[in-house]
């Protein structure tokens, strides 16, 4: 049996060193960190974990909202450490250690774990919706105007893309030549009204 750790903040400017101290407290065996949001299951360190542990470990986490931030993801990393037969160990849960009917703990573990999904989950609808009003303030009030341009239309680049497109190119190529997205270029193309000569579409 081992004692597996995972921490997570969901940006690379945040600090794990409270959940690292919390999780070296209890003397890990292995640790996993990233710094990503919990809305992406798709997490290196993650994955990795959920790979390397076994039958009879433990994976620990400080709070629940640091393995996901929604009830569907949750369920879905929970099972998979179930399916691996492990367990999970979430630091600021409530201790049953006192019950001693295994099934009456049981039960009252997952009666938490699900009310605790559903915290971390309304709280990311409510975190979700304090943006969105924040955003149609800032709107109404002139002060928001959307994030900025990757390219502007003067952009040696783009104006290179838009010359290759002229040219005969098809968005697919044009990406592979230049670098630039294919959907985004074909965005700024149809902004600027770039259209080939040829009625021909590739």
């Amino acid at each position: 049996m081992a004692k597996i750790g995972y921490a997570r903040v969901s940006t690379r400017d945040q600090n794990l060193d409270r959940q690292i101290e919390s999780l070296e407290k209890i003397k890990v065996d292995k640790l996993f960190c990233d710094k990503m949001s919990g809305a992406n299951t798709k997490r290196p360190q993650l994955q990795k974990m959920l790979d390397y542990i076994r039958e009879d470990d433990v994976v620990i986490v400080t709070e629940l909202d640091r393995l996901g931030r929604n009830n569907k993801d949750l369920t879905k990393i929970m099972g998979t450490i179930k399916a691996k037969g492990a367990t999970l160990d979430i630091l600021n849960f409530p201790s049953l250690r006192g019950i001693e009917d295994q099934n009456l703990r049981q039960l009252m573990n997952n009666l938490i774990l699900e009310l605790y999904k559903y915290q971390a989950e309304s709280e990311r609808k409510r975190i979700k919706e304090r943006q969105r009003q924040g955003i149609e303030i800032a709107k109404a009030e002139g002060r928001y105007h959307g994030r900025k341009p990757k390219y502007s239309e003067n952009s040696p680049q783009l104006q290179h893309a838009f010359k290759l497109y002229q040219s005969g190119m098809s968005d697919t190529a044009v990406s592979k030549v230049t670098g630039i997205n294919r959907i985004t270029f074909k965005r700024y193309r149809e902004k600027y009204g770039i259209t080939q000569s040829s009625s021909c579409t590739k």
